[in-house]
């Protein structure tokens, strides 16, 4: 699988001496500083004459070639761009508006160059966007149809106006991400989400040039997820028929993706966070359906990190058959080549919970043992159907539980991580593996809204507890946008090391989350990540971090989502924006 993450520099230096020839430019676009906004920041974009913008014609269109996804969002972005009348909260400050007809932009054309490849990690997704400052067509150009929609996007970002349209003119934009894997992940099982909540978060991935959408479907919680071969795991295991994903809604969710440019990559967590599959298959789950915590014990003996127990049981063959029945009904709902097997958090005591285990520990076995036997009996099983496993970082490097590398082949695994920031980033590197950023001191969004436990004790005190102070959650506190834009994920690495980086996953766990609080929790924050990934966050001429100019843009691009049907949440007052400067720090 290609897992190059930064963009080869000899592409960017021809780019640049592309640029250099065929453009004189005069100032830079998209910084904020003219009030032409495009988030994520393109890598290039500047001005071929003084900043302008033209009429954008009644009659405008986009031509575009025949193909079924890219049709599809040349004709959504069309009726995008001549609906939505966007009207900036700070007017752009360009030099040149001109009114009249005779300099109206008429036409998009589109170019792709490979019309056949598949939507893909790695894919190509570079473009080129040039609107001339006299002409009444603007020409997009991009390797693959994926790169095109990319194009589409910035292009519908260029254009504002009300009752006339203008568009940003005598612009060339050279545009490509630094990180292949741009992604979300939304976990359906503790709470469940509708199909249209989950279409409109892949909608508004695209808006932010995302591209994966990790669905955590399953956990200990519920089983929404109906299977053809094991009916009876989302039949018992949801939370109820008006509370499951049958194929057909998988089908819709993986076709909105592909014509948004979004991967969809399911996860079936095992072994552990089993615990609904015990209301179908008791006999195959360990410590299903106990109390968490149990009473007089240390943390070191609980059954489980949070409350929800059940781990699939290694030892018992029926095991097996269920697991591979449901990997193969998955990898046919789902064309994704990576499958994510999940496997953390294994909690010893629920499976020493279990007498076949005893005995087995008993005769000198160990837990790590048993994890090697569930990952040797189903990893070669996924990547029979030609998929690339992703784990948690857990199966490697957690402390007690976790197996040999041996039985993780780098060329099919990926390691996903969640703990110590770039440490363990850079632990999975070392190891020679491939890595999705999810570190929960940066990424993870449900953090510092309390916790959910009953009869909590921490916060009936004068002085509340630490974790009160941190937002009474394990990972608080709240990861504010400025926290997630400032993160650099390949902090620490060579610029080697940086390339087994493939990008990274913001998280929206579902312990207090649920459709009514969705938009809020995810947008704009994920925004601040879409952005890094994309583009950086930092100018690529001075290294200098552009947290500064990226808060008036974040606040403009926020209202425009709006608009668009996202609830995200303010990150200012309006005064501010219309402030500019006035609400800033110099400290």
């Amino acid at each position: 699988m290609p897992h190059g993450s930064v963009i080869p520099a000899i592409i960017l230096i021809f780019s640049l001496f592309i640029l250099k020839l065929c453009i004189a430019s005069v100032a830079s676009a998209g910084g904020g500083g003219n009030g032409i906004n495009v988030w994520p920041k393109p890598r290039i974009m500047s001005w071929t004459t003084q900043p302008r913008a033209n009429l954008l014609s009644p009659s405008f269109a986009i031509s575009s070639p025949k193909h079924f996804y890219l049709s599809s969002a040349a004709n959504r972005y069309l009726k995008l761009i001549k609906n939505e009348h966007h009207q900036p909260l700070v007017t752009p400050s360009l030099i040149n508006i001109t009114t009249s007809s005779s300099s109206a932009l008429h036409t998009l054309f589109i170019t792709v160059e490979s019309l056949l490849t598949p939507l893909q990690h790695g894919v190509n997704e570079t473009y080129t966007l040039s609107i001339p400052a006299d002409a009444s067509i603007a020409n997009l150009t991009a390797h693959t149809v994926w790169g095109a929609m990319r194009g589409l996007e910035t292009f519908s970002q260029l254009v504002w106006g009300k009752p006339n349209l203008l568009v940003a003119s005598g612009l060339y934009v050279w545009d490509s991400p630094l990180f292949a894997h741009r992604g979300l992940i939304l976990d359906t099982s503790r709470n469940y989400y509708g199909v249209d909540d989950i279409l409109r978060t892949i909608k508004a991935m695209s808006f932010n040039k995302m591209n994966v959408f990790h669905w955590h479907i399953t956990d200990s919680h519920s089983f929404p997820l109906v299977l053809p071969s094991e009916p009876d795991l989302a039949a018992k295991g949801s939370y109820g028929h008006d509370m499951q994903y049958s194929p057909d809604d998988v089908k819709k969710i993986v076709e909105f993706g592909l014509t948004h440019g979004v991967r969809v990559l399911p996860e079936i967590d095992s072994p552990g966070h089993t615990g609904s599959w015990a209301e179908a298959y008791p006999e195959i789950v360990t410590c299903a359906n106990k109390f968490w915590w149990p009473a007089e014990s240390n943390w070191t003996n609980r059954l489980a990190s949070e409350p929800g127990t059940g781990h699939l049981n290694p030892l018992n063959p029926k095991t097996y058959k269920i697991l591979k029945n449901v990997i193969n009904d998955v990898v046919n709902l789902f064309p994704e080549a990576f499958y994510h097997a999940g496997a953390d958090e294994i909690i010893p005591g629920c499976w020493k919970a279990d007498s076949t285990i005893q005995s087995f520990l008993s005769n000198g076995g160990t837990l790590s043992q048993l994890l090697e036997k569930f990952v040797g009996s189903t990893l070669p099983y996924i990547v029979f159907f030609n998929r690339t496993v992703v784990y948690w970082e857990d199966v490697l490097l957690d402390d007690n539980v976790n197996v040999r590398p041996s039985f993780l082949p780098k060329e099919h695994t990926i390691l996903q991580t969640w703990n110590n920031g770039p440490n363990n980033t850079k632990r999975i590197i070392d190891a020679g593996y491939r890595a999705i950023v999810s570190s929960s001191e940066f990424y993870y969004l449900d953090c510092g809204h309390g916790d959910f436990l009953g009869n909590d004790s921490q916060y009936d005190q004068l002085q509340p507890s630490s974790s009160a102070n941190n937002g009474g959650s394990w990972c608080g506190p709240f990861k504010t946008w400025q926290t997630i834009y400032d993160y650099d994920i390949t902090y620490g690495l060579s610029e080697e090391e940086a390339k087994m980086v493939l990008g990274g996953e913001v998280a929206l766990w579902s312990e207090q989350a649920d459709p009514k609080v969705l938009d809020v929790r995810l947008w704009p924050r994920t925004s601040a990540m879409a952005e890094t990934l994309w583009s950086g966050n930092r100018d690529e001429e001075t290294g200098i971090k552009r947290y500064a100019q990226a808060t008036d843009r974040l606040n403009e691009w926020r209202y425009r989502m709006v608009s668009r049907g996202v609830g995200a949440e303010p990150i200012q007052p309006l005064w501010c924006l219309r402030n500019p400067g006035m609400c800033n720090t110099v400290h």
